[in-house]
């Protein structure tokens, strides 16, 4: 009896740290589980927190502006060649101011009756176009082939987003300003003068809140079309042309006959003027003679 009260004893014994040990397994799966739940916990919080960051992040916004100047062979057909590439992207142009600049401009007799003119100038352009932000760089790569040398290229892109988001800030608050101000005007305003008062300063506000809604259009609007400004120009042409000379007033005149003639018929023009001049003095030619005969007779006498 005694030994089996033993053998019961150590079985019991056995039995009860087995079950220890199976309740600290346990417990460390537990606080594994756990561990790992709060390290998932962990992960993805820091995953939402960026994702907020991410997602407060402003969207960028650039206005991309582009100024070269390069040599081109013939500025007449390379700026028909821009204008097509620019049209083909959806843009436009709005400046192009072509001209030809004269350096030198000469004049050689080369017969009797015609002279060769000699024109030396040069021709540039300044062009300003405006074209879709996303298609800015195929349109300056597409004017690569038109480049005989490239003296300067200056791109720029300036972050206008917070500028904007400023502006649109200001807006809604100039907004709630000019509501609250309105309803004061309504509700409380009663004196001429102080209703003259706050209606100058509600206008104030709402000019101020139309700028503020021009100006983010406008950054809008630079946003959306890219502004790209060109300078061409070529190697200096002459011109060479023989034109007409003009005759001078002495290949006009008449021949020494002829001449002649017209001088006796002048002069004889000019006798009959003369007779007919005097015979219209008649009276006083018949005055004279008889004063000339009475002197004669009576006084002589």
């Amino acid at each position: 009896m005694k030994h089996l009260s033993k053998l019961g004893w150590a079985l019991f014994l056995i039995g009860l740290a087995v079950a220890c040990k199976q309740a600290d397994a346990v417990a460390d799966a537990k606080t594994e589980s756990s561990s790992e739940a709060t390290a998932d916990t962990t992960a993805v919080g820091s995953i939402s927190s960026n994702a907020v960051v991410q997602k407060n992040e402003i969207p960028r916004k650039f206005v991309r502006t582009a100024d070269l100047k390069f040599k081109v062979k013939d500025v007449a057909k390379t700026t028909y060649a821009i204008e097509n590439i620019v049209a083909k992207n959806g843009g436009f142009v709005t400046l192009s101011d072509l001209k030809s600049n004269i350096s030198e401009k000469s004049e050689t007799k080369i017969s009797q009756d015609s002279t060769l003119e000699t024109t030396r100038f040069t021709v540039d352009n300044t062009i300003t176009l405006r074209v879709p932000n996303t298609q800015l760089d195929t349109v300056l790569k597409s004017m690569v082939k038109e480049v005989a040398f490239l003296d300067s290229r200056l791109i720029k892109a300036d972050d206008v987003a917070l500028q904007m988001l400023t502006n649109t800030l200001v807006q809604k608050r100039l907004a709630a300003h000019q509501t609250r101000l309105a309803k004061g005007i309504d509700t409380k305003g009663k004196k001429l003068n102080d209703i003259t008062n706050a209606e100058d300063k509600l206008l104030d506000r709402g000019k101020e809140s139309d700028d503020t809604v021009i100006q983010n259009l406008s950054l809008q609007d630079q946003v959306n079309y890219s502004t790209v400004t060109l300078y061409l120009y070529q190697r200096e042409s002459v011109l060479q042309e023989i034109v007409a000379n003009e005759k001078s007033s002495n290949a006009y005149r008449p021949h020494i006959g002829l001449q002649i003639w017209e001088s006796l018929k002048t002069g004889w023009f000019m006798f009959e003027a003369i007779v007919a001049f005097v015979v219209q003095l008649w009276p006083l030619l018949l005055i004279l003679a008889l004063g000339i005969f009475g002197y004669r007779k009576f006084v002589k006498k």
